[in-house]
């Protein structure tokens, strides 16, 4: 009770103090929540179904070229753009996960082909001239809600606040399904929950094709939110890398472990690049040095070093 009492009060708090903040910590805020987001869509396949994939950035990048072609081609609302992207990704997704499994690739294999799927469509869009080639594409900034453009950082706040707290109720919901129980035993190990009657194949499938969903709404965001796109940001390894981050930090394969491991990583990653300002990569570095601690040390993430303290 006093966890879920707790978990309300953060909720409260995270919907009433952000009119108040100054500009740059709310622009901290939503940079958590919009990480804290990408781990949780992330940990759907990577955490629960122990599928670690290191090229998330496809889906992220699909979501943010199709919603923004649609808007400078068709004139088609980002608000609907987003959706078609997602259903894209989807499709994308499931053709990227039935070669994958079909063949039987797991573990470092998978995380590789699912990198070379994400570099691949970035070594493409970059060839593209319809797609605006390396020089990327830019958002139109008029200011209009119907359109995804808002004149100030708040409304983007609460857009991405509501697409974490949908994220965190869908994973809640796959945790305690059928589905969820499947996709640990495939985790856990996949021959054992085969002979079990477990279908491996279509349980991983079904979390992939969630997971790039979510993420490719994702990166719709991101374009509206920078109004500004270009391959290598979208399409490359930082993005992907930026979704896991949180999720393993946090904790893989737990409900708020991506939330938890963003409102840490984060804040750390804005404090040392101001603290360490015109000495670069030092930032990188003394991040990375907190990302092996932290690995070092919990290798259950920091949800199973409370729940360890909790048991203890």
């Amino acid at each position: 009770m006093a966890v879920k009492a707790l978990a309300v009060l953060a909720g409260l708090a995270l919907l009433a103090v952000p009119p108040f903040l100054p500009k740059y910590f709310l622009e901290v805020l939503i940079s958590i929540l919009f990480f804290a987001y990408l781990g949780l869509a992330w940990n759907l396949l990577g955490g629960y179904a122990g599928q670690f994939s290191f090229g998330h950035a496809a889906f992220f990048g699909i979501g943010a070229y199709t919603s923004t072609l649609l808007l400078l081609r068709a004139g088609l609302s980002p608000w609907l753009g987003m959706l078609a992207g997602g259903l894209l990704a989807t499709g994308f997704g499931l053709f990227e996960g039935y070669l994958s499994f079909r063949y039987g690739l797991r573990g470092p294999y998978f995380s590789l082909v699912t990198l070379a799927f994400a570099e691949m469509l970035r070594v493409v869009t970059v060839n593209l001239k319809v797609v605006g080639a390396s020089l990327g594409l830019v958002v139109p900034s008029q200011t209009n809600a119907l359109l995804f453009v808002f004149a100030d950082k708040l409304p983007y706040y609460y857009v991405i606040a509501v697409m974490t707290a949908v994220a965190l109720a869908i994973t809640h919901r796959v945790a305690g399904s059928r589905l969820g129980y499947c996709l640990v035993a495939v985790r856990e190990n996949e021959d054992a929950a085969e002979a079990a009657g477990v279908d491996a194949r279509g349980a991983k499938l079904r979390a992939m094709a969630i997971s790039a969903f979510l993420t490719a709404l994702g990166g719709t965001f991101y374009a509206q939110y920078f109004a500004y796109i270009d391959p290598t940001i979208t399409f490359g390894p930082a993005i992907s890398i930026g979704g896991l981050l949180p999720a393993i930090v946090g904790g893989a394969g737990t409900v708020l472990g991506p939330v938890l491991g963003s409102f840490v990583l984060t804040p750390i990653s804005e404090i040392t690049r101001a603290m360490l300002r015109g000495r670069a990569g030092a930032d990188i570095m003394l991040y990375g040095l907190v990302l092996i601690l932290v690995i070092s040390f919990l290798p259950q993430g920091l949800m199973g070093w409370l729940r360890a303290r909790r048991a203890s």
